[in-house]
């Protein structure tokens, strides 16, 4: 099985990028999926992205790195929280 490569960001890289990576994680571990979470700030994307197959950030992004980016707010918030984790998922089983 292929490992994917999901970078995660906020703000600062530390706070809310860590309960979306471990919820991440957790769900990937479900569906039997291999990642590579790099967790890092909105800032520091850019030098991570040409290796990355997905981009989840709490915030909102300017830019589309030419990859994939889902908002996961909703999983700080809890509201919708099922739903973004589905989206991820379905984005990393392709």
């Amino acid at each position: 099985m292929t490992r994917k490569t999901v970078i995660v960001a906020c703000g600062t890289g530390i706070a809310t990028s860590t309960v979306v990576a471990e919820k991440i994680t957790e769900a990937c571990k479900k569906e039997n999926l291999h990642v590579n979470i790099i967790q890092c700030k909105v800032t520091e994307i850019k030098g991570y992205a040409e290796n990355a197959d997905l981009i989840v950030t709490t915030t909102i992004l300017k830019d589309n790195f030419g990859k994939k980016s889902i908002n996961a707010l909703s999983l700080i918030t809890g509201i919708g929280e099922e739903k973004v984790l589905e989206e991820i998922i379905s984005e990393l089983k392709k």
